[in-house]
């Protein structure tokens, strides 16, 4: 399932795609894509969160993409047994096909903090944003069910602009869209256009969501886990340039379709005049940050990215 908030703003795979593709593979992905959400749709959460966990944590692990996961969790605990790793990877995928099976639903959830589901922490910070008519920033990761995270801005009173990275499949991308968008505005597609609609939202004082936490080839060169990682500057880029607030949002599983998520305090801007080392100093407090989330919860964090070297 691809999310509605990503990291990058510049899509570089815009070459035309093969006959087989676009007259046969997308639309037919599509056709499945629908008949999936319907499906989803008609179960309740509960049931289609267990549904989704179930059929991921069976066939994920077996599948050669989470060799990849493996590897990776090695290199970030080192001390782990196999079997510590084996278990994590296994409730990886339970927590990524549980945000699968949600995504119909969680449109209907209420976020004000008034529903048992939905545990809202620090919604204080985000009010503050909506209060000072400036732009601002919310950041967050592939952690919990980060599908929610676009969805909390209603509430709290805050118009909350999502970058997305469309599916390459055309009518897969217009039925998640339907599904997950309240009003077609507040999603910007990545790419030219959408870098351009970003710079005109901040420059009028908008507030955009953006997950931060993959690897970005463009980007520079940031510690994370102790290694260094491509990571994408776009929080910087806005952040030094409006010195506005650059609010850290994190998102936890709690159990089954139950989450907490909680606003943290804005981040505190560098502001040596070096506009190059303030963007490492700014992005090294993002990374670490997120570093400590997964250090928290390692099973609810999506390990299967591409996230350091090739």
């Amino acid at each position: 399932m691809k999310t509605y908030w990503v990291m990058t703003l510049v899509d570089h795979r815009l070459t035309p795609a093969p006959w087989r593709k676009r007259y046969v593979t997308w639309p037919l992905s599509g056709v499945a894509t629908w008949l999936a959400i319907r499906l989803l749709e008609n179960l309740s959460i509960d049931q289609a969160s267990a549904l989704g966990g179930w059929f991921a944590r069976t066939v994920g692990p077996q599948l050669p993409v989470s060799e990849r996961a493996r590897q990776n969790l090695r290199n970030c605990f080192p001390d782990w047994t196999d079997r510590e790793t084996a278990e994590t990877v296994r409730a990886m995928w339970d927590n990524l096909g549980r945000v699968a099976g949600e995504f119909p639903h969680v449109r209907h959830l209420d976020l004000s903090g008034a529903d048992p589901r939905v545990e809202v922490i620090g919604r204080e910070h985000a009010e503050a944003l909506r209060d000072d008519n400036a732009p601002g920033i919310f950041f967050s990761a592939h952690l919990g069910n980060w599908e929610l995270l676009p969805l909390m801005a209603g509430p709290l009173g805050v118009k909350l602009h999502s970058v997305y990275r469309a599916m390459n499949a055309p009518l897969a991308d217009k039925v998640l869209r339907k599904t997950v968008a309240r009003h077609e505005d507040e999603l910007i597609p990545k790419g030219p256009d959408g870098a351009m609609r970003l710079a005109r939202l901040m420059r009028g004082g908008g507030h955009i969501a953006l997950l931060v936490d993959q690897k970005l080839n463009e980007g520079i060169e940031v510690p994370f886990f102790g290694r260094p990682a491509k990571t994408a500057t776009t929080i910087a880029l806005f952040a030094l340039r409006y010195r506005c607030p650059v609010v850290p949002v994190r998102a936890e599983r709690l159990s089954g379709a139950r989450f907490r998520v909680t606003f943290s305090p804005p981040l505190d801007l560098p502001d040596s005049g070096d506009i190059e080392a303030d963007t490492l100093a700014l992005m090294t407090e993002v990374n670490d940050l997120i570093e400590l989330w997964i250090r928290q919860t390692p099973a609810q964090w999506l390990w299967l990215h591409r996230r350091w070297g090739k």
